[in-house]
């Protein structure tokens, strides 16, 4: 006679999945708030990790755009500790570096002030910086034009401006016209043109452009440029920014300050990825605070369903089956809430790109890393209710009121 031995039935991934979703289907409130902390860290992680890759792409949009290869000279501090100057003959020499493709320039008019009309209070120009410009400038730094025409050879030698766009908003003045008109010192000047921003020269928007004729005879400018702007051939630029002060000043090349506007940018951008590594800790702070809800959650569901839990091992559950049905919940709870956070974060991250104008990247490893992070996070948050739940004998469990 052969005594058989009984093995108790194995629960199939289908059979887990439906046994773990009986707490959730039972108590959909709470299992909805359990789930929306979840949501609330992961969206924040992903929007976060997204909105910060859409900014870095479309830094990367601009500088393709406006190039890495503009360089500037400006005037620094001389030995006395005062403004020094550049030669007038800065341009022609650094037009003959070996690399310089293109150089350009602008003067700042020291005592030139600009207003919408004559009845305006002087003291009230709104920042506005009055700049005698060569006719190559917008082609050098890449500027492109919102509304009318750029200076040229004969606009130059007349009372004619180009406003920059920040300007142009102080002033009120929406698009050029030649009946447009501006106080440039105690001349009239038309509004013939208006610039788009300019992100690698700033200065020129809220700056007032004139010729650099119309700026000696009309605006008492003094011929000495203030800024010498450079484009350089991409492979030729370190060498370029090497000899760029010691050329415009020869004899003072350390009263001379030499920059690469795209720089800034760059550094701006370092600055904002700081940030983000803070907001991705807050994310973080959040995750963990939903993962404590899980866990709250959990344990709560083993003490309210004692009775539950001791019917099914007197019917034959073993130990494991209960362990994995409420780690199976937990799990559940975790990935619904993860699920949920990416979607929402997805969401964030292309309303604000669009909103922006921005690019809408969000890397695929922050809503699937999200997510892995979810199911740890809820693996760990049910372990103990599971393993509290196992250990529960089917007569103690039952006795349970």
């Amino acid at each position: 006679m052969t005594t058989e031995v009984l093995r108790p039935a194995r629960l199939g991934p289908a059979d887990v999945v439906r046994v773990g979703a009986v707490g959730l289907r039972t108590r959909p409130l709470r299992a909805f708030l359990s789930a929306l902390g979840i949501a609330i860290g992961i969206a924040a992680m992903v929007a976060v990790v997204g909105i910060s890759s859409s900014s870095r792409a479309d830094l990367d949009r601009a500088l393709a755009a406006l190039g890495t290869n503009l360089l500037t000279v400006s005037p620094g501090s001389s030995l006395t500790g005062g403004q020094s100057q550049l030669p007038s003959t800065a341009e022609k020499m650094v037009s003959r570096i070996e690399g310089v493709q293109s150089v350009s320039a602008v003067g700042r008019t020291a005592d030139a002030k600009v207003y919408r009309t004559d009845r305006i209070p002087e003291a009230q120009t709104n920042g506005i910086a009055v700049y005698a410009a060569r006719t190559s400038l917008r082609a050098t730094v890449g500027a492109e034009l919102a509304s009318g025409t750029w200076l040229n050879g004969a606009t130059g030698r007349y009372p004619a401006t180009v406003l920059g766009a920040t300007a142009a908003a102080r002033l009120g003045i929406g698009h050029a016209s030649p009946d447009t008109r501006v106080l440039v010192g105690d001349s009239w000047f038309t509004v013939v043109g208006i610039l788009q921003p300019v992100p690698l020269t700033p200065e020129l928007d809220t700056a007032t452009l004139v010729g650099w004729p119309v700026a000696e005879s009309e605006l008492g400018f003094d011929g000495h440029a203030t800024k010498v702007y450079t484009r350089s051939a991409d492979a030729a630029v370190t060498s370029v920014r090497s000899v760029l002060g010691a050329t415009a000043n020869p004899e003072a090349p350390s009263e001379v300050q030499v920059s690469r506007p795209s720089d800034a940018l760059a550094a701006q951008q370092a600055a904002g990825e700081a940030f983000t590594g803070l907001l991705l800790g807050l994310g973080a702070v959040a995750l963990l605070v939903g993962g404590v809800g899980v866990a709250n959650t959990m344990v709560i569901s083993v003490l309210e369903r004692r009775a539950e839990i001791g019917l099914r091992r007197s019917l034959g559950a073993t130990r494991g089956q209960i362990r994995t049905q409420f780690l199976a919940e937990s799990l559940l709870l975790s990935a619904l809430g993860g699920a949920a956070g990416a979607l929402l974060g997805l969401a964030v991250t292309t309303g604000y790109a669009l909103y922006q104008g921005w690019p809408a990247v969000v890397p695929p490893w922050a809503p699937a890393g999200g997510i892995a992070a979810t199911l740890v996070i809820g693996g760990l948050a049910g372990l103990y209710p599971a393993i509290r739940a196992a250990r529960l004998s089917p007569t103690e469990a039952l006795a349970t009121p």
